[in-house]
């Protein structure tokens, strides 16, 4: 009897168990237990976006989390943010995986491509990844190539046919049957993506993406920017450096030409200001560049009081190689601050015209005072009287000289040549204080 009771018993757990277990894989497979952090990739990719990244990623390794879900839509942007954030995503060591939601170009496929995995919505795309300048040109051979190089590494770095990703970014790659002839940069859609390996699936949204990931079950959380941090990617943008810095050298230009201190210096320092700060809080500007721009500020400032023009000249350098130093890209940045130094010459140039000197802080250190006639002032007084007189020599005249008129000891000049002491002369000409003998046989 007791042996049945004990055979009874482990049929029993037997069969719960069997009964159970599908329910615990289930849930396990489903990702129940699981943290998923969602960031957003969204807008022109800069410098501020990369100090998110760095933030929200140190944030999921301090807190475990076991799946990172990018949600990607970006027209593109900077090629040295764009490495930057890639290199985030490939030294990321916690499962990630890039969900495009509507477009990857340029920049954007780059980072998508050094995810762990791609999944898009079926609407989406991602390509067009040639290197353009600031101005709209194309980049020179040398930045070309290289960002070629990074495209395709980045492909071959998840096992993906590295054509692809370099026919997105040289133009000189010919697949027609993608329409990509030569001539024009690859532009992949969600389903040619799927069909050349460049996308592990596609996912009409965040739910359908958490199902095939597994991870429906699991806790989403999503990362928000922070106030500083929407800040400093809005200052950070390739378009918005240079209007910034154009107004604040506007500011100051208007503000020289206006009495007192008002309301367009208030603009050039809160520009000055905001362009520093988000580029603080992005991890671009160190203290050098603030102790440079202090160095610059105070000699420009200096320059008012002490003559010479090298406190000047020193001061406005150190200005601009804080600028410079505070960008990541020098050359975008050099191209910002040459456009800032342009639309200062035109507004001094037109307030010049307009107004001149005598307003502003230009009144308090040009001196405008001058001593007239009216006033009472003579400088030298014009004899005229004098011409005609005849006297003799005190001095020989080489041709400097003194000789006495009419018991009047006068400084001449001969007219020419030498003329011994005591000989007779004749003035001839009186030019302000400049009186002209000749010498009388």
């Amino acid at each position: 009897m007791l042996r049945e009771i004990r055979w009874l018993r482990f049929f029993t757990i037997s069969a719960l168990f069997l009964f159970l277990f599908p329910m615990f894989t289930s849930h396990a497979e489903n990702g129940e237990g699981d943290l998923v952090y969602v960031v957003p990739i969204e807008d022109n990719i800069e410098q501020g976006l990369h100090a998110f990244l760095e933030r929200s990623i140190e944030q999921a390794y301090e807190n475990g989390v076991d799946h990172i879900i990018f949600e990607i839509d970006t027209p593109g942007g900077t090629v040295a943010a764009a490495d930057d954030i890639a290199q985030l995503l490939i030294n990321l060591e916690i499962p990630n995986t890039a969900f495009v939601l509507s477009e990857a170009y340029s920049a954007g496929s780059y980072i998508a491509l050094s995810a762990d995995q791609i999944y898009m919505t079926p609407t989406s795309r991602m390509g067009a990844s040639g290197v353009i300048n600031s101005d709209g040109t194309a980049a020179d051979k040398k930045a070309q190539s290289a960002w070629i190089s990074s495209m395709t590494a980045a492909a071959e770095a998840n096992g993906r046919d590295p054509i692809y990703a370099e026919a997105m970014a040289n133009a000189e790659i010919d697949l027609p049957e993608y329409r990509a002839p030569k001539g024009e940069f690859l532009t992949l859609r969600a389903t040619e993506a799927l069909e050349v390996g460049y996308a592990e699936g596609l996912a009409e949204d965040r739910t359908e993406l958490l199902s095939k990931l597994r991870l429906s079950e699991a806790k989403v959380e999503e990362i928000e920017l922070t106030f500083a941090e929407r800040i400093a990617r809005f200052i950070t943008d390739p378009v918005v450096v240079p209007i910034l810095l154009s107004v604040a050298s506007l500011g100051f230009i208007v503000e020289l030409y206006s009495p007192g201190f008002g309301i367009p210096g208030i603009m050039g320092l809160l520009s000055l200001i905001l362009f520093f700060y988000g580029h603080l809080i992005a991890g671009l500007a160190g203290m050098e560049s603030i102790i440079l721009l202090i160095i610059g500020i105070v000699c420009i400032v200096l320059e008012f009081f002490v003559p010479g023009g090298i406190l000047g000249i020193v001061g406005a350098l150190s200005v601009i190689v804080s600028l410079i130093l505070a960008g990541g890209d020098i050359s975008n940045m050099m191209m910002s601050v040459a456009i800032a130094i342009i639309v200062s010459i035109v507004a001094s140039v037109i307030l010049f015209r307009r107004i001149g000197l005598d307003k502003g802080v230009f009144r308090n250190i040009i001196l405008k005072d001058a001593t007239t006639t009216e006033m009472g002032y003579v400088s030298t007084v014009n004899r005229l009287e004098l011409i005609g007189l005849t006297g003799r020599t005190l001095t020989p005249l080489r041709p400097a000289g003194s000789a006495l008129f009419e018991q009047e000891r006068l400084d001449v000049v001969s007219e020419g040549g030498y003329i011994n002491q005591g000989k007779n002369v004749k003035i001839i000409k009186v030019e302000g204080s400049r009186i002209v003998v000749r010498e009388e046989e």
